[in-house]
Order: structure tokens, then sequence, then C-alpha cells
């Protein structure tokens, strides 16, 4: 029964020879009660006239129960929230919250019926945002305290310090000013900043106070100082910000994370070269006007400093001393960095897990499962839970929320766990649970931070697809057994169900009696319809409110078996009342109940889960060697294309658009330094420290993991460091190359002006390192919510500017010997002036 409707009749009228008008006439015949359903004359004669309430009862009711939800023991309907892009969390669960709790109170009360909320993710959040503004906190203490030590004067450690606040503070409003919301991964990003921050104020700090030690006035000694090494910092800053820009554009799913990081630090860096350049000089000549400069005594700190620096030039005028110590020195290093990497490197996998408290696990259920079955096996579950439940049982936490949906297209049941650090530990406990359900199999996995899907986070999709579907469901079949044997911990689940013996049963249409009774194949299916679930056949709708579906069906009571259908009565379109079985043959059989396609190919796909602590990347190489590559051999997979998906592809895609982007940084800051330089050849040193940065990358890893209780995967956060150290490590480079320069327009002999620009920058150098490792140090060491996004990254960081600090002062001087003799020793100014 449908509403009638014509719309879009138009009728033109003349109108005095002035012009047409056009009416739109629209006639609606739309149902608006109950009563108006009921009016409908099925049949008029003039002396007899049948409504439809004379043959129907219109009532209201609602669909067939088709699937169950169970919370806590109880039954129910989930409800979930979904934020639109852009949205700040934390924001908009704390509205939905206080809308909640107003239905609570003013609307679902009365109805004895209320809203329990389960679950959200504001704690790790907070948690998380609590850790990283504390790893702010104290990295900038201890990077103040270093400053304290190397510069033992607490007015010019306050100098060099303003550097921190002012530009933490710009840079919270720079992104304000873009749009952007603060979140764990752009603090994480400031934090990391907190001892750059301070780079450029060391150098001219110091350099200002050298200055000041040769005698000169306040002003021309913050004066002089400043612009000796503005080029220097100038470069430095410059391709710290330029390794950056290829991040920014980089469009896969992780580019979100690293736009974040790179927009947080390009505004923190530049910030401090803003004020390293203005702020700086300026308190330098106000502090040295106001305190009288003497000669400081050297106590323990500096006599130890100046021993250290001692030693130092001696194994660099040892490195120096000829074209051979020059040459041994320079290839050691590089077949040292090559030969770490190639001993330390990991394999890598996607975007971290985290540690958020919700486990979740998938059943596979046996075919033609009815909804009895699947009420009988959630009330199972939490008969198994009910020991477990708000407290600790047996060695697993206690579960603090529960939930069971079973549908027809998936089952799943999940919790949260009453202490939040330890959600993980109930993995083992719900996939024994499974296996007590006869003919059930399944799996259970924490749920990731970054994980959006039924499926998804660090989920490797094996797609099998082909033309033919019984060699397609036998290949799906042989893998999916296959893993499930050999493949110890992962989690297989096939989608849809690599069974294709499901129960049937059909009703196979005689045609030629239809034609008989005036009937056809689509007519016995709409009369099977209403016999069964009923059918749709228009909608009702009263003013103002929500449309509902107008459903034809039978009176009697539900059809239980398929034989009470076989045998049912229908009406033929002649007035004739015959069984169904009178017009159709009824077949057991089997079959599916989903047929996937992927790229216009039949497809099933089997989503593997691998442990916690296996990288994707070994993952994916286990699934090639152990079971593709043995069912390739069988010769089942002729016509049969195979793929991974899923978190692989993303994996496989950004990892070579990270590749690409560590190039194109390396180019870019290359270029950068030779426009700055004007010459190929400084730029080129210069770049010698990429790989010793590498090297040491690696190392702070694998160092991390060695003293973690926790290992921390080589994710593609991870791998950003590799891309940030090198618009780091190469700033010491060019204070030594810079500084040399400096020294041989000045007149100085080409191999003392190298060992004389190593020394006086040996002090700004470790200060900057020194600032730099202990401003990130919380960063890596501080475990807690969110500290599995930015561990990994730190201590490649760390590392990189550890290792490279401490080999850049023997390459670079040992190679920048060779080239700088095609400068003339002569009075002037270097061109980065």
């Amino acid at each position: 029964i449908s509403a009638l409707q014509l719309e879009n009749v138009n009728i033109s009228a003349g109108n005095m020879g002035v012009g047409r008008r056009d009416y739109r006439i629209r006639t609606i015949g739309e149902f608006t009660s109950e009563e108006d359903i009921g009016g409908v004359v099925l049949k008029s004669t003039g002396q007899q006239r049948i409504l439809l309430a004379d043959v129907a009862t219109v009532q209201r009711g609602f669909a067939k129960r088709s699937g169950v939800v169970i919370h806590n023991g109880q039954g129910g309907i989930a409800c979930g929230i979904k934020p639109e892009p852009g949205v700040n969390i934390l924001e908009m669960t704390d509205r939905v919250q206080e809308r909640v709790n107003w239905l609570n109170a003013e609307k679902l009360a009365p109805e004895k019926i209320k809203f329990q909320w389960v679950y959200d993710q504001r704690r790790y959040i907070r948690g998380a945002i609590d850790l990283i503004q504390m790893n702010i906190l104290y990295g900038g203490l201890l990077a103040i305290g270093v400053l304290l030590l190397f510069l033992r004067s607490i007015r010019s450690t306050l100098v060099v310090a303003l550097a921190i606040p002012t530009s933490i503070i710009g840079t919270f409003m720079f992104m304000a000013a873009m749009g952007r919301n603060l979140n764990v991964i752009s603090l994480a990003g400031i934090a990391f900043a907190v001892g750059m921050l301070v780079d450029n104020a060391i150098v001219v700090i110091e350099n200002i106070d050298r200055h000041r030690q040769m005698g000169k006035t306040p002003f021309d000694a913050a004066y002089d100082g400043t612009r000796e090494v503005w080029g220097a910092i100038i470069a430095s800053t410059l391709t710290t910000i330029a390794v950056f820009l290829p991040v920014v554009f980089i469009q896969e799913e992780a580019g979100q994370l690293f736009r974040d990081i790179a927009i947080a630090v390009v505004a923190a860096v530049s910030l401090s070269l803003v004020i390293s350049m203005t702020v700086i000089p300026m308190f330098s000549f106000k502090l040295f006007s106001a305190v009288k400069t003497a000669r400081r005594k050297k106590g323990a700190v500096s006599r130890l400093g100046e021993k250290i620096s001692g030693i130092l030039m001696f194994f660099v005028g040892f490195a120096t001393r000829n074209w051979a110590t020059r040459i041994g020195t320079v290839l050691l290093l590089i077949f040292l960095a090559i030969g770490s990497v190639l001993l330390l490197m990991p394999k890598t996998d996607y975007l971290p897990l985290g540690n958020r408290n919700f486990v979740l696990s998938f059943l596979i259920p046996p075919p033609g499962q009815s909804l009895e079955e699947r009420i009988e096996i959630g009330e199972h579950l939490f008969r198994l839970a009910e020991p477990h439940m708000q407290k600790e049982h047996d060695g697993f936490p206690g579960i603090l929320n529960m939930f069971y949906v079973g549908r027809e297209s998936f089952m799943i049941f999940g919790a949260m766990a009453t202490d939040w650090d330890r959600a993980a530990d109930l993995t083992p406990l719900f996939e024994r649970w499974i296996f007590t359900i006869p003919d059930m199999f399944g799996i259970a996995k924490q749920v990731g931070i970054f994980q959006t899907r039924l499926g998804g986070g660090r989920t490797i999709d094996v797609d099998i697809s082909g033309d033919d579907l019984d060699s397609l469901f036998k290949a799906a079949g042989v893998m999916f057994g296959k893993s499930r044997q050999q493949l110890k911990g992962f989690g297989v689940r096939p989608v849809p169900s690599v069974e294709i013996t499901f129960p049937e049963v059909r009703l196979e249409p005689h045609r030629d009696r239809l034609k008989a009774n005036n009937m056809t194949a689509r007519d016995l299916g709409v009369a099977l319809d209403v016999l069964m679930d009923g059918r749709k056949v228009g909608e009702y709708k009263q003013e103002g409110k929500k449309t509902i579906d107008m459903v034809l069906k039978t009176a009697d009571e539900s059809i239980l078996t398929p034989e009470e259908l076989y045998n049912s009565l229908i009406t033929t379109p002649g007035g004739k009342i015959v069984p169904v079985s009178s017009l159709s043959e009824l077949v057991r059989t089997t079959g599916m109940t989903q047929i996937r396609h992927l790229e216009r190919k039949r497809t099933v796909t089997l989503q593997v889960t691998p442990p916690k602590e296996m990288p994707l990347q070994e993952a994916m190489e286990k699934l090639e060697s152990e079971i593709v590559s043995p069912v390739r051999a069988m010769g089942l997979l002729k016509g049969i294309d195979i793929n991974m998906s899923g978190a692989a592809e993303k994996l496989v895609q950004t990892r070579e658009a990270l590749k690409w982007n560590f190039m194109l940084a390396a180019v870019i800051s290359y270029l950068l330094m030779a426009s700055l330089f004007g010459n190929f050849i400084y730029p080129l040193i210069i770049m010698l420290t990429v790989p010793l940065a590498g090297a040491g990358g690696f190392m702070g890893f694998t160092l991390l993991n060695i003293l973690s209780s926790k290992p921390q995967p080589m994710d593609i956060l991870t791998r950003l460091g590799f891309i940030i150290l090198i618009g780091i490590v190469v700033n010491n480079a060019i204070l030594i190359v810079h500084q040399a320069l400096n020294n041989v327009h000045s007149g100085m002999e080409h191999r003392q002006a190298v060992l004389e620009s190593t020394r006086s920058r040996l002090r700004p150098i470790y200060m900057s390192a020194a600032t730099s490792i202990f401003g990130m140090l919380p960063l890596v060491i501080f475990p807690g919510s969110g500290s599995e996004l930015y561990r990994g990254l730190g201590s490649v960081i760390l590392g990189g500017i550890a290792v490279s600090t401490i080999f850049t002062v023997f390459i670079i001087p040992s190679i920048l010997i060779f080239v700088i003799r095609m400068e003339k020793v002569k009075t002037g100014q270097s061109g980065l002036e």
C-alpha cells in the first residue's frame, strides 16, 4: 500500500496578454493516522464496499528482533557517538555526557530506562596530556640546569632560559592562529623542541661572553658576538625547518600526526631564532652594563671542562695530523656508521598500539545459527565473566564493563579492565572463553588508540581474489587452516566465512503453474515475504514526526520451520487459495551468506592480527614465507590473486613516502646550505654528519629496548626521527665550518683555522647537545599514557644527537682541511655574515 502522489503537473494559463503564469498542482494522498490506513477502499461496487480495516488489523508494532545486545548481564540497546573531523574530543565528550545526564533525569527516568555511560577516551587523553606537560616542565628544568653548569652564571642562564617559555607560548599562539588543536602529538613536538629552543641562544650568549672576555665594551661584545654567528644560526635554523617541509605534505593516514609535530617544532624553533637574534643580545648588553665584568675564577667544573676540551683537541689534532690520518678517520667513522645501521636496523611497524583500556573479541560462529543460540552464547559469556566483575580473579584484572553483541553478520564481545593499565591481560582470558563454546572460534585483542573500525588497527588483510568460487574458497580454507596451525600467537578471522556449506532452503518456483494462475516468480517471492517477516509496502508519517515503515504481514504466529512455510496458503490473482507447495518445490542445499568483491573480483579476506610484540613487517614476511608460498607451491593459487592490505598496505605506502621524504629533506638541506655558503663543497662535508646521526639513532633505539620492560616497535612515528635528525645534527658542523671560514678570512693559516674553529666551538656544541639531550630525556624515560607514541621517536633523536656530537668534531675537521685550502688567506668577512 503506497501513498498516491502526483507531482509536477504544470498548467499554463494566459494572463491578458501580459505573459504566462505556470501553476504547479500537487495531489497528495499520504496517510497521517492509523484510521487513514484502515479506511483504504479495497473494493467498491456501489452496493458493496470493502475497506482495508474489514480484512486486516492496522496497529503499531516493532520490527522482528534479529540481534541481541547485553551489557553487564542486562539486555539493552547500544548507542555510540562518532566525532566529526577536527572536533576536540574532550570538549565533545563533556558535552555529550552533560546531555546524557539530562536525558536520564528528565526524559528517561519516567520510562524506567536510562543511558549507562560505558566508555570514553578522556582518561587516556588527559593522562597523556598530563604526562607530556610534566615532560615539558622537567625537560625545561634539566636544560636550564645544564646551562647553569656550563655558564656558571645565574644571570646568563636566565637570559638564555628566557627563550624556552617565550618560544613555547608563542607556539601556542601560532597554532591557535592556524586553527590547530593541541593534542598529545603536537605537545610532544613542543617537548622535543624544548632542548633545541636554547641552541641558538647558547651560541649567541657564548660568543658574546667570549668577546666580552676580550675586553670589549658591553655594546661591542653584544653586537660583534651576535654578528659573528648570525649566519651560522640562520643556516642551522633554516635546515631544521626545511626538513619538515616534505613531511607536511605526506598524504597517507599518518600524515596528520606528522603535520602536528612539524608545525609545533617549526613554530618553536623559528621563534627561538628571532629571540636569539633580538632578545638575547639586548639582555646581554643590559646584563654586562649593569654588572662589572671581571675575570671569572676557574672552579672545579671549569677546570674539568678545560681538561676534557684539551683531551678532545689532542685527539682531533692527531686525527688531522696528515692526509693519511684524516682519510683513515673519515673512512673509519663512515664504515662504523654504515655497519651499525646494517647490524641494528629492526623490522618496521605501523602506528603504535598504545595502551587503551578496551579489549575486543570477534566470534566466528558455525553456519545457520539462530537468534536463540546467539542469546544463549551471550548469557554463557556473562556466566563465565561473573567471578571477574569488578574484582581481580585468578591473576586477571577485574572487568569494569562488559558487553556482547550477537547479530547475523557479526558477533563480538568486549570489556574494560578495572586496572586501566592492564587491559591487555584480559586477552588470553577472553580467548579461553571463546573456545568453551562448541564449534566456535575467534580472536581477542586490545583495541589500538588509532583504531576506528572493527577489525582495524594492527590488522593485515590478506585478500584472496578470483573468479571461480570453488577454487577461491578452497585456497582460502587451506590458508586459514595453515594460519591457525603454524602462526602461533596470531589471530586470524576470515571475512566472510571460508565455508560455503551454510544450510540453505530454497523454494524453486514451478513457472508453468505460476503462469496458469496469472502469477510471476516475483509475485510468489512477495507473498512468501508477507508470510515470513512481512514486506514493506509504504511509509506512514504524522505531521512533524519521522516516517514509520508500513509492513504487510500475516496475522498468524511466526513461521518457525521451512515445512510450515511450504504448507502455508496464499491467494492467487484469480481469487483461488492454494498452498505454497503447489506453486514451488522445497529444496534443501547449502550456500553462502555473503559474497565480497575487491576490484570486481570475488574475494575472501583473512584478517590477521600478529602478536603485540611482533612488528608488522616481520608478520608480513612470515605470512608470505609460511602461508602464501607453500599454498602457491601446492598449485592452489592458479587464477587467484593474493594481496596484503589494511595496516600492511598503509605501512608499505607510508614507509615508501618516508623514504622519499628522507631523501628530499637531505637534498633540501644541502641546497639550502649551498645557497647560504655560496659553495657546493662545504654543505657536502656537513652532510657527512647525517650517516653518523643515523647510526646513533639506531643505537639509541636499541638501547631503549634493552633497558625498557616494554619493547618499543620501530613504527612510522619513530622513523620520523631520522628525518628530524637531518635538520638537527648539521648544526654543529655548520658552526665549525662557518667559524673556520671566518678564521681563514681573518688571516689565519688553513689547518690552524680549522683547529681553532673546532676548539672555540666545542663549548657551544656540547652545551647545545647536553641541553637537547636532557631536555628530551623525560620523554624517553617516563612511562605512562601516550608515552608509547613518542618514546621511540625520542630515543632516535637522542641517540643521533649524542653520537653525531661526539664524532662530528673528528670527521668534519679531518675532511675540511682538504678543501678549505681553496680559500685565500685574507682579511675580510664571510659570505654568511
